[in-house]
């Protein structure tokens, strides 16, 4: 969606005194946009925000980060479980984390469009216009890279997939960006486990201590909870 359709649509919504509720958009069942809206309407200064945003990533790196598995399996594994999208090449070319991104920097009144956004595509080039079956009778050519990744880490460092918006906030556009980073392990993203999300919020008013946001980040249950509870706001409203 582009920017001046966006404020349009906005536009049009507070005219009729209508609302349209994408809370699971972002973080599946975690209040996520609703804690961001509520810090920027405040008059809360947010600085940055940071995080895994993709509940699928984050599973495919939280087990191979710190099991001797290839690539490959660990991926198809996620698929199995229903955490990717049937043609996982839609969470690892990092644009649904783009969008997500999209969403956040809307909400802070940031005029940025997605080819803005800086994202690290983590599929061969030769692997991305080919068919979803190709591309997975060919996922273990991702193996060989994903493996060098991982053993060129420091000690104690596991791999993330991180979402960030940055910059100055308060202009017209921030920096958004999404790549693959290395952590220590004993960090608060280093800590992750599951299909866990976990975003934080860095403010003027919390300084170097983020507000942290972490749960289920996939998931068909999680998911349709979120959306049944922004079902149930309308009809409340």
């Amino acid at each position: 969606m582009e920017f001046d359709f966006y404020t349009e649509l906005r536009s049009v919504l507070k005219q009729h005194q209508k609302q349209y509720l994408y809370e699971t958009n972002v973080g599946a069942g975690l209040p996520l946009i609703d804690t961001i809206k509520l810090l920027h309407l405040s008059g809360e200064n947010i600085t940055k925000i940071r995080g895994v945003f993709s509940g699928s990533l984050s599973y495919i790196f939280n087990h191979f980060s710190i099991e001797d598995r290839p690539f490959s399996e660990v991926v198809r594994e996620a698929l199995e479980k229903g955490y990717t999208e049937p043609d996982p090449r839609e969470d690892l070319s990092g644009n649904d984390v783009g969008r997500k991104l999209l969403i956040l920097a809307r909400e802070l009144d940031l005029a940025n469009e997605f080819s803005d956004i800086s994202i690290e595509n983590l599929i061969p080039l030769d692997l991305q216009q080919v068919d979803k079956q190709t591309f997975l009778s060919r996922l273990t050519e991702l193996d060989q890279a994903f493996q060098s990744i991982k053993d060129q880490q420091k000690p104690g460092h596991v791999l993330r997939y991180l979402g960030q918006v940055a910059g100055d906030l308060q202009q017209t556009k921030g920096e958004l960006s999404v790549s693959l980073v290395s952590v220590p392990q004993e960090s608060t993203l280093g800590q992750m486990k599951g299909s866990d999300s976990l975003i934080e919020i860095f403010t003027e008013s919390y300084g170097d201590q983020p507000l942290v946001i972490q749960g289920a980040g996939a998931g068909a249950a999680v998911t349709a909870r979120g959306v049944f509870g922004d079902i149930l706001r309308i009809a409340d409203r």
